[in-house]
């Protein structure tokens, strides 16, 4: 008998919200209990996400959300609402132990409360017995995936750089002057150089698998004038071959049905609309180029967070999560 799994939507009306209702509607095993939004409570979910129009007849709820968390079949419940969001919502709703929480704000990823960072590709058994879930950021996901497998052989010795950019839906769906399309459009900027939020976890993940690292990593996150995805060209110091890096990368994702390294240099749209992290290796004086790219509303937010609850259930990791990219 297929297990199904009754879930709850914190914060559905966002960029992560609408992502995550398009996975799960399409997942053998997931049932969407309610979709809460405090902006749009009592109008359908389709009038928000258009594109959901035949999907769904979902009805955002609002305040009686604190009643749907009561519900004896509800399993899993998603925090998509804005960064500080998840802890105050939290303070305010009692969600029963019985019930299984994955945030996709920055608030837990230090795991703090009983968290555990969500990344597959860097604790995936923690996951499996967790009950509590950090999703990580969709910038040190991308960057993270680039710098694990050095980190695990213990190869970062040196200063690490790090040049990202991100498409308009990483800035979530709040209007902002950088957001609008007359600014963005045919334009890039940096924001947060050197001091970006993301760089908290990325730190703490790399040195999960290499305790003594302590060099800097300097990143400079870039805005792009388009609406999805993120590559991260990232490079520092490497001694070895180009041959032994490609083996090494290899090997530690051989095990990881998302990460995968491509010999051919790679582009965004080979990502867009997929959990798929893809990686490219080159050697250049004594410097090793990683570049990553992800889709920052799938394996950078929704799509790692419904891995996530595969992992929890016991369900085939890529349950739901075989998306086409567009490719043209």
């Amino acid at each position: 008998m297929t297990k199904e799994i009754s879930i709850g939507i914190i914060g559905a009306a966002g960029y992560t919200g609408g992502e995550l209702i398009r996975i799960l509607l399409n997942h053998p095993n997931a049932h969407i209990a309610f979709a809460h939004s405090k902006s749009q409570s009592g109008k359908p979910v389709y009038a928000t996400h258009t594109d959901l129009l035949g999907d769904t007849d979902l009805i955002f709820s609002g305040d009686e959300t604190s009643t749907l968390l009561q519900d004896e079949s509800l399993q899993v419940i998603f925090l998509c609402s804005g960064h500080g969001e998840s802890r105050k919502f939290l303070e305010a709703n009692k969600v029963p132990e019985s019930v299984k929480i994955i945030d996709l704000s920055t608030d837990f990823r230090d795991e703090s409360a009983d968290f555990i960072y969500g990344l597959p590709e860097l604790q995936k058994e923690r996951i499996k017995g967790a009950t509590k879930i950090a999703n990580p950021g969709c910038f040190a996901t991308s960057i993270e995936l680039a710098l694990l497998p050095l980190a695990k052989a213990g190869l970062l010795q040196n200063e690490i750089h790090v040049s990202a950019v991100t498409g308009s839906t990483g800035a979530g769906q709040s209007l902002s002057a950088t957001t609008h399309f007359s600014w963005r459009n045919n334009n890039a900027s940096i924001y947060k150089a050197f001091t970006h939020q993301h760089l908290t976890e990325i730190i703490m993940s790399v040195t999960k698998l290499q305790s003594g690292f302590d060099k800097a990593i300097n990143f400079i996150p870039y805005r792009g004038d388009f609406t999805r995805g993120i590559m991260a060209n990232v490079y520092t110091s490497y001694e070895g071959t180009l041959e032994e890096a490609i083996e090494l990368y290899r090997s530690f994702y051989e095990t990881h049905p998302f990460t995968h390294v491509s010999i051919s240099a790679i582009d965004l749209k080979q990502v867009v609309n997929t959990n798929k992290c893809f990686v490219h290796l080159e050697k250049h004086d004594g410097q090793l180029l990683i570049t990553s790219i992800i889709d920052n509303l799938t394996k950078g937010a929704s799509g790692q967070a419904v891995q996530n609850m595969n992992l929890i259930f016991g369900l085939p990791e890529v349950a739901g999560l075989k998306l086409k990219a567009p490719a043209f």
